[in-house]
């Protein structure tokens, strides 16, 4: 995995912990760029220290009460799956926020809580290695369905897309960036996160979008035709 001036390819090449920033309804796949706004005194120091460092971070939601709320409080519990992120581009606004772009590079499973002297969290972590594999399965996503179903969901709200990027995307772009881009609740998008693969991943996508598009506007079998 080659993001930014850094290439992560092995165990080594990525740390033991992590500082992580909670955020509801988020979603950080590996390759992909997730914008932020940086204005909390604690995140603030967070990306100081990072920038100091290595420049990773993870990107991680809360997690959901039975309410299906998402937790809140400085120490709140956390989804125990998250993705971890190299700060590829920043700057000051000079009204004392960042605003940054993070780039993701693999997801991550939570073991520990660490580093309790910061005003920011940070975690011990199991990065899935398997996301920095250079095996491509993106042969196994089913292109076609994902793609009706893609343009069912735009035809239902009366957006538009700009369809000659999406023909020359990969698979592995499209799956991800459609993910990402979605407009899920964090139920949603952390099924997407922890899916196992990219096909899996596809096929969660359809299937949420199917149901939106059910529950919103009725017979989702008539629009996807």
């Amino acid at each position: 995995m080659h993001v930014g001036n850094a290439r992560y390819l092995k165990r080594e090449d990525l740390p033991e912990t992590v500082p992580v920033f909670p955020l509801t309804g988020a979603l950080l796949l590996p390759g992909g760029q997730l914008p932020l706004n940086i204005f909390e005194p604690r995140y603030l120091a967070m990306f100081d220290a990072a920038l100091a460092g290595n420049r990773l971070i993870g990107i991680v939601q809360p997690s959901l009460l039975e309410s299906g709320e998402a937790a809140e409080g400085p120490r709140a519990p956390l989804s125990t799956v998250g993705c971890i992120g190299r700060i590829t581009s920043f700057a000051e606004t000079g009204d004392g926020r960042y605003i940054t772009s993070i780039s993701g590079i693999c997801r991550f499973r939570l073991i520990e809580e660490v580093g309790m002297g910061h005003p920011y969290r940070t975690f011990k972590i199991a990065p899935m290695m398997t996301d920095l594999s250079t095996e491509d399965d993106e042969s196994t996503v089913d292109r076609t369905e994902l793609l009706r179903v893609f343009r069912a969901y735009l035809d239902a709200n009366k957006l538009e897309a700009d369809w000659e990027s999406v023909e020359r995307a990969g698979n592995r772009t499209l799956v991800n960036s459609l993910s990402m881009m979605s407009p899920f609740g964090p139920a949603e998008k952390q099924a997407l996160l922890e899916a196992p693969d990219l096909r899996t991943r596809a096929e969660t996508l359809i299937a949420i979008t199917e149901i939106l598009l059910a529950r919103d506007f009725g017979d989702s079998d008539t629009m996807l035709q």
